[in-house]
Formats: C-alpha cells, sequence, structure tokens
C-alpha cells in the first residue's frame, strides 16, 4: 500500500473537461492499493495522513498538520503506483490489487480520514481524470506499509 502526499495550495479533479472535486489548501493524495494489502496497513496511513506535521508554523518550521490548518485533503485512487519496473521499459502491474477489492479498500480508507473532522474531497475510481494541482513547498512525502 502506498500514498503519495502533496502539500498544495489548492488542487483539482477533472474528468471529461469538467471539474470533479476540487480543494484549497492542504493535502493531495494519491492512493495505490497493492494484492496482500491488509485493512490495518490501510488504517495505519489515514490515521497518519491527517495528523502528519508538515505545514509550517510561525517560524517556519514543519510544526503543523492538515487538521491543525484547517486544511482540506483530495484522494485520487492510483493503482500506478503498484508499478514494478525492474526489467525492460514498459511498467507490470501484476502487484496492484484487483479492482472491486481495491475499489473497497479506497472506500474504506476515505471513510477512515474522514473520522479526524477534516474535509475530504475524492477522485473517481477507475476514471480517467486530469489532476491539476500548485504544489506548495515544494512538499512531497511517500508512505509505505
Amino acid at each position: 500500500m502506498k500514498a503519495v502526499l502533496q502539500r498544495v495550495k489548492h488542487a483539482s479533479v477533472s474528468i471529461d473537461g469538467k471539474i470533479y472535486s476540487q480543494i484549497k489548501e492542504g493535502l493531495l493524495v494519491l492512493y495505490g492499493v497493492e494484492k496482500g494489502d491488509t485493512r490495518d496497513k490501510m488504517e495505519w496511513i489515514a490515521k497518519k495522513i491527517p495528523n502528519l506535521r508538515i505545514f509550517e508554523d510561525e517560524n517556519d518550521k514543519m510544526n503543523l498538520s492538515v487538521c491543525d490548518i484547517n486544511g482540506e485533503i483530495l484522494v485520487v485512487s492510483q493503482f500506478t503506483l503498484a508499478a514494478d519496473c525492474k526489467k525492460g521499459t514498459r511498467p507490470g502491474f501484476d502487484k496492484a490489487e484487483l479492482p472491486q477489492e481495491a475499489e473497497k479498500m479506497y472506500e474504506e480508507f476515505i471513510t477512515e480520514i474522514k473520522k479526524s473532522g477534516i474535509s475530504v474531497k475524492t477522485g473517481k475510481f477507475g476514471a480517467m481524470m486530469d489532476i491539476s494541482l500548485c504544489n506548495n513547498g515544494p512538499v512531497t512525502i511517500i508512505l509505505e506499509k
């Protein structure tokens, strides 16, 4: 299980040229589920994200979480995080979870993050999406469990 977090000034998801969802300051989370991933792994990542102190305080130190700044989270499913690029030049996706199982874990992940009380927006599972963002910093964090 992998999650790529990008600290953003704003981000949005568009489908077929229309904005599907958007956030202001907060985190864009790209979320990928691999075969064998468990609910425990998902819960660990989902609880870590809202509390990760990657926003700057008044002294320009990373001491604040997305909850502390009253930010938002945009979660987008991304099976390509399971890519295996060790052989050849074309990624393999054998490690990616089957779509029906991955979608279930994705929905549970969103539900778990919402327990923190933060505003959570999403992409659309399985859709071809265009993601726009203004990376703040830039700050990009990879969580794996």
